[in-house]
């Protein structure tokens, strides 16, 4: 063979290696993530030729598969859309959120657990169906908690969590403002892409999920954590006399910047109160003393006890995880005895907070899948309840709830009262930090305060129009909680 044949040769066989690798690679290394491609045209083809299993609350059917009469074979529907978008996220060509992705392999049938059923419809010819996704939710307390929210305004930016303190399941989850998923789900894939690309670039965030995903100062209801803290220290209990007085000053700080003060409410005023009147009138001075006396340290475990700087939400993402600061010093750990500093809680959070008073001191863990279903209706799991955290005693939980029981009846929470059942809350009003923006609107509530059935968080982050002396977590929060719980128990 001659020199330029053999070179010929020699290429060839190289060329033919470099095809093998490149085949081999993309068979082999890169077949799992070319399936699971979004612009994948044969998945897309795949995924929207299949009947995607219902996602279903109390029976209620809120994302469901209908025939289609395009090039596809079935189109993603929302009947509830703009009430259930942030739990249900959407299905589409490119993306999923909410539940739609947490539970994806369930509804679309991929589920190890639907093996049988893919074998006897390939066995039998037949579609193999999603398997069913039922959700905890209260439709009565979703749509409570919707209402409130909207009625403040059409461009209010706020959250709403129900929790059942017994069990951890989410009883309602909202999120304003919303979005409708439909757009999103449409076979027409420009339309989807300029609807995503307008969401998402829309300044007041309608894709975000604020009952999970946003964090803000908690203000004036993580006291509840610090009232926790101080009576798991055996120094007090409800009856108690508490520090107070018109102003404190942070220990280490000179002049304003260190100063606490109560905005005016002189039931503050005198030296030591009763701890029930520290509560009902939500008196800075003294959860900042208290703090600093009970330390950096013990403040930090009992937040984490209840939740703080913890991931607990699996069936829903991404959840953000609620802070509170470490090694703080006394100044600041002052601070965050009255929910300031680098305090950040989800709505979640603080709904949690809530419950596991409630539920005589131990949180559970919050879950919001309450059961998986083939398409037959044959049970594959079913959500069993978990303990989280022991947060307090049972002893101090009642005593907290003393607290939050005169706090309704006697001081600014008494917005949640409902009557004939006794109610347990605490108000906030965190500032925002940011010059010139309104602060921020916390409620926190459970209900019957003898026997818990709900635990409500309601926060609202912006009603424009509204002046910042109007803002205050009594006056617009409480009327929302108040609202849920009796959907709940009612």
């Amino acid at each position: 063979m001659n020199k330029p044949i053999r070179t010929i040769s020699l290429f060839c066989m190289l060329l033919f290696i470099a095809l093998m690798a490149n085949a081999t690679y993309l068979q082999y290394w890169q077949a799992d993530a070319l399936n699971k491609d979004g612009r994948n045209r044969r998945i897309i083809q795949e995924a929207f030729s299949r009947e995607r299993g219902p996602i279903l609350v109390d029976g209620e059917t809120v994302a469901l598969s209908v025939k289609s009469d395009d090039a596809y074979k079935f189109q993603r529907t929302y009947p509830t859309p703009f009430r259930y978008a942030p739990v249900t996220g959407w299905f589409s060509y490119y993306s999923q959120t909410g539940i739609e992705q947490t539970q994806n392999d369930v509804l679309s049938g991929d589920d190890s657990r639907l093996f049988v059923t893919r074998l006897v419809d390939l066995v039998n010819g037949n579609n193999t169906k999603g398997g069913r996704v039922s959700l905890t939710l209260d439709p009565k307390a979703q749509k409570a908690a919707y209402d409130g929210l909207r009625a403040l305004g059409e461009d209010v930016q706020g959250a709403v969590v129900a929790i059942n303190p017994t069990t951890g399941q989410i009883l309602a989850n909202v999120s304003l403002p919303t979005y409708d998923p439909n757009v999103l789900a449409s076979h027409d894939f420009a339309s989807v892409s300029e609807n995503y690309d307008r969401l998402n670039q829309d300044p007041a965030k309608p894709l975000l999920n604020r009952a999970i995903q946003t964090t803000l100062p908690p203000g004036s209801t993580f006291k509840l954590v610090t009232a926790a803290a101080a009576i798991e220290s055996g120094n007090y209990d409800a009856s108690s006399m508490v520090p107070a007085g018109a102003t404190y000053q942070l220990p280490l700080t000179s002049g304003e910047t260190g100063l606490v003060d109560n905005e005016g409410r002189s039931q503050c005023n005198p030296k030591r109160i009763p701890f029930e009147v520290a509560m009902e009138w939500s008196c800075n001075t003294t959860f900042a003393q208290l703090a600093i006396e009970v330390g950096a340290e013990a403040m930090q475990k009992q937040a984490e006890a209840f939740g703080f700087n913890e991931h607990y939400l699996d069936d829903l993402g991404p959840q953000a995880v609620s802070v509170y600061p470490t090694g703080t010093d006394k100044p600041q750990t002052g601070q965050t005895g009255f929910g300031q500093f680098e305090v950040r809680a989800t709505p979640l959070q603080m709904a949690m907070v809530a419950a596991g008073i409630a539920n005589g001191g131990t949180v559970m863990k919050p879950y919001l899948v309450d059961e998986v279903q083939s398409a037959d209706l044959d049970i594959l799991d079913k959500t069993t309840t978990t303990p989280l955290h022991d947060a307090v005693s049972p002893t101090t939980a009642n005593e907290l709830t003393k607290l939050m029981v005169a706090t309704v009846n006697e001081g600014t929470a008494d917005d949640a009262r409902i009557d004939g059942i006794e109610v347990a809350g605490k108000t906030g009003t965190a500032q925002s930090g940011v010059p010139g923006k309104p602060p921020y609107a916390w409620f926190v509530s459970f209900a019957p305060a003898d026997d818990p059935q709900v635990a409500v968080a309601v926060m609202i982050e912006s009603v424009p129009g509204k002046d910042t002396s109007e803002i205050a977590g009594g006056a617009l929060g409480g009327p929302i909680a108040k609202a849920v719980m009796e959907a709940v128990i009612r």
